[in-house]
């Protein structure tokens, strides 16, 4: 069969369709519209305590220990805080939802390239975008952009708009752990993100959060890797002109976050993670979907394009989303 001869091509890349803008930060009042002022990130030099493991030889010795204690820890650190007189938290953002998922950016083998674009089109005819769609539009209705920011806010208020369109949606009416059936405004949001996949028209989400914390609390911007190891500050805050803000990689993060499909995604305490082509979630150490288990992404992707073998429903899905996120996923050389 001519299947048996498609080959994985070397070059093989997809572009993000799923383009998200930082998210900048802004602090108000609750019951107030306006005025909204921009976040500034701010320096602090703290004498902080040794609390660190120690080694055996410290820890068992009361006057090493005693000694090591005396030891200020002094650090610089950036905050990032509501003034005294704001207890809102707001965060902007915008979102490009790109159509013409079934042609890669590059791919330099026209069999193999043929042969996918009949998948991804057999995929989009039997399916459409409505299961991706739904869960995407969750995931802004939700909040889960906002990571910390969110925890323990009193109320949580999340406003999208799409030209003449609005939709506003309270985030704790959402499970983060599983994804409901969409209804009423949220359908429309889907609806509005199928839209947009399927490169049906123009789509462009306008969204606004606004998260009530209580007067003067610390808010949670992105932290910069510090690769300068001669930098004075421990921890640097990420800032968009001079203001607060989270990295357009977080919030892409947060939003592709549709992944209950993995093996062990029914266990008890887990959740949906992030789609990632071998299902990995840094903060456990552990990748989910792996190659052994033939559930990872290339290997789902070369059974499927180059050997006929459609997968399951739900690691259809799957593969897609990964398409969606984007990357690079040319075969690897030996």
């Amino acid at each position: 069969m001519a299947k048996a001869t498609i080959k994985t091509a070397s070059v093989l890349a997809f572009e993000k369709k799923l383009a998200n803008s930082d998210g900048v930060m802004f602090a108000g009042k609750w019951q107030q519209k306006e005025p909204w002022q921009p976040i500034e990130i701010k320096e602090k030099a703290v004498r902080g305590t040794i609390s660190n493991r120690l080694k055996n030889a410290l820890a068992s010795d009361p006057v090493k220990l005693d000694a090591e204690i005396q030891k200020a820890n002094l650090q610089r650190v950036d905050v990032a805080a509501l003034p005294a007189d704001a207890d809102t938290l707001k965060v902007v953002f915008t979102l490009r939802v790109l159509g013409n998922l079934a042609t890669p950016s590059v791919c330099n083998d026209r069999a193999y390239q043929t042969e996918l674009t009949k998948v991804i089109n057999g995929y989009i005819e039997q399916h459409g975008f409505h299961e991706l769609a739904s869960r995407y539009a969750e995931n802004i209705a939700n909040g889960r952009f906002l990571w910390r920011n969110r925890i323990g806010a009193e109320t949580i208020k999340v406003c999208i708009s799409r030209g003449e369109q609005r939709w506003e949606f309270n985030a704790h009416d959402y499970n983060l752990r599983k994804f409901s059936a969409p209804q009423g405004d949220l359908a429309q949001l889907a609806d509005a993100v199928a839209e947009g996949l399927a490169g049906k028209s123009f789509v462009l989400l306008n969204v606004e959060a606004y998260v009530r914390l209580g007067n003067g609390q610390e808010v949670f911007p992105s932290q910069e890797l510090v690769l300068d190891s001669n930098s004075k500050k421990s921890k640097v805050l990420y800032q968009v002109d001079g203001t607060a803000a989270m990295h357009s990689q977080k919030i892409g993060n947060a939003l592709r976050t549709i992944d209950s499909w993995y093996p062990k995604a029914d266990e008890p305490d887990m959740g949906p993670i992030a789609v990632e082509p071998y299902g990995s979630v840094t903060s456990r150490g552990l990748a989910y979907r792996q190659p052994k288990q033939k559930m990872d992404f290339y290997t789902l992707l070369d059974n499927w394009v180059t050997k006929g073998e459609t997968p399951a429903v739900e690691q259809q899905h799957y593969v897609i989303a990964t398409l969606i996120r984007g990357g690079v996923f040319g075969e690897k050389s030996e």
